[in-house]
């Protein structure tokens, strides 16, 4: 018989209950369901601001009436302040509380959004942008952070797989939706759409988030300011050097790389010296989180790689229109939507490290095949590959997820959190840059838009095979990482 506890007086008591079916262990309450609906929702719009807005570039350009390099820093803008704040406010989310500034970024984001549809100039349309990207940066790093508070850890990769469910959702709907908003209500539809979405999140998260808790203000750390400026130049210096001259090196983009190098020594020497230190340099010396946060950037570098060079491929090479490249690419990102949460449940299931594993194998075999089965099979010889590649990567990267934030404790989920997207977003700036450049190279031409197609089959060739060795250092990095910890006695990841 259960004994329970009388809350008013602490007497143990026997009581009978009643034959109930009982309930599998990992099943996630109402509540729970609804907390994870509102950070689903923050990572959608997150992901959907980064991809709506490409397509409207064009028009952006009409309507401002500016070049090309001026209006493409309404994208940059939104990717740079993402990458250089995600690991700050990742950590601020840690020390003031993750409810009250994800709520704080929801409200910034939905605002932001607001001003980006209403703004009259290009410059405050850029402006807008970035105090855009500082709200996903926010939404994005707290939404993986609230999961393991939150969901039971025998359920941590169902819920970080469905997440990344909405991660792809955003990645592939927008294209889709910003051509129709831009067809009928017009370029300012793009931004302002975030409007109802962003009060929807809003509403979900301010009822079903979980209190944060109490915080004595003697004993709170922290912040570490400095740390946190030298951490954001850095990130912004790298990001600069990777998008500026569209993938051609030059002096300016060698001296940012430089600056970028000078500034990681120089946060490594003020965080050791650091009372409160923004990312410990403990974190930095556990192997299998620097083996997480390393193979998360290479496969995310690879991943870029079927968005810079697919469409250059399927256009040239294969000689598709524009709405068949826009058909076959889409088949990436829509089967990541549909494997990411099956991928949470296998991770569950079978364990992170056989999972991961099972994905970075997967998706060398995927990039390879196509590296090779396209110029002989043609479109088959693409999408079939594609999705190998993609499927493998949501296995990954749900399960590479899940085995970082399952035991991480409490006062530092919301730095880890803004590391693993951190990974994630230099990945997908460092793969526009080098694997752009493997492919104009490989392909012999100075403009890979007019090259013949043998040319351009010659740069695909090439840059899934170099593609395709990364993901095999990868593999490699994570498999000694797993067994340099097995040697040292520390407990295996599940």
């Amino acid at each position: 018989m259960p004994i329970r506890v009388l809350p008013t007086t602490g007497i143990l008591v026997k009581t009978i209950a009643p034959q109930q079916t009982p309930r599998p262990p990992d099943d996630m309450a109402p509540a729970v369901r609804w907390t994870l609906a509102g950070l689903s929702l923050s990572i959608l719009l997150s992901t959907l601001g980064i991809s709506i807005a490409n397509v409207a570039l064009p028009n952006l350009a009409q309507a401002f009436g500016a070049p090309f390099q001026a209006v493409q820093w309404i994208v940059l803008a939104y990717l740079l302040a993402i990458s250089t704040l995600i690991v700050s406010v990742g950590r601020l989310g840690d020390l003031v509380g993750r409810r009250r500034l994800l709520l704080a970024g929801i409200v910034l984001f939905t605002t932001a959004s607001v001003l980006c549809g209403m703004a009259p100039r290009l410059w405050l349309l850029i402006v807008a942008r970035a105090l855009q990207g500082l709200g996903a940066a926010i939404m994005m790093s707290l939404a993986m952070a609230f999961v393991g508070a939150t969901v039971p850890k025998a359920r941590t990769g169902s819920a970080i797989g469905m997440l990344g469910t909405m991660s792809a959702i955003g990645t592939a709907l927008g294209p889709s939706l910003g051509g129709l908003l831009i067809a009928g209500p017009g370029w300012r539809a793009v931004f302002l759409i975030n409007l109802p979405l962003g009060l929807l999140t809003l509403v979900l998260a301010y009822r079903h988030l979980p209190p944060d808790p109490a915080r004595s203000e003697s004993g709170r750390p922290g912040f570490d300011h400095l740390g946190t400026l030298l951490l954001s130049l850095t990130l912004a210096a790298y990001a600069l050097a990777m998008t500026l001259g569209r993938g051609s090196f030059g002096a300016l983009n060698i001296a940012l790389l430089l600056l970028a190098a000078g500034g990681v020594g120089l946060f490594m020497r003020v965080e050791s010296r650091a009372t409160a230190p923004l990312i410990h340099p403990t974190m930095l010396r556990d192997p299998l989180l620097v083996a997480r946060l390393a193979t998360g950037m290479l496969v995310s570098t690879v991943m870029m790689a079927t968005l810079v060079v697919g469409p250059f491929y399927l256009a040239r090479g294969l000689g598709l229109d524009t709405a068949l490249v826009g058909l076959v690419m889409s088949a990436g990102p829509f089967v990541s939507a549909l494997t990411a949460t099956p991928a949470g449940r296998i991770a569950d299931r079978f364990g992170t490290q056989r999972v991961s594993h099972l994905g970075l194998i997967g998706m060398a075999t995927g990039a390879l095949a196509l590296s090779l089965l396209p110029t002989t099979l043609g479109i088959p010889g693409y999408v079939a590959p594609l999705v190998v590649l993609t499927t493998s990567y949501a296995l990954f990267q749900t399960a590479n997820n899940t085995a970082v934030m399952k035991d991480v404790g409490a006062e530092q989920r919301g730095v880890v959190s803004g590391m693993l997207n951190l990974s994630r977003n230099l990945g997908l700036v460092t793969g526009a840059a080098v694997m752009g450049a493997v492919f104009a190279f490989a392909s012999a031409s100075t403009d890979v838009a007019t090259a013949p197609p043998a040319a351009v089959a010659t740069g695909m060739h090439i840059s899934f095979g170099v593609a395709a060795a990364l993901l095999a250092i990868a593999l490699a990095i994570a498999v000694g990482a797993d067994r340099l910890i097995l040697r040292s006695g520390a407990p295996a990841p599940l």
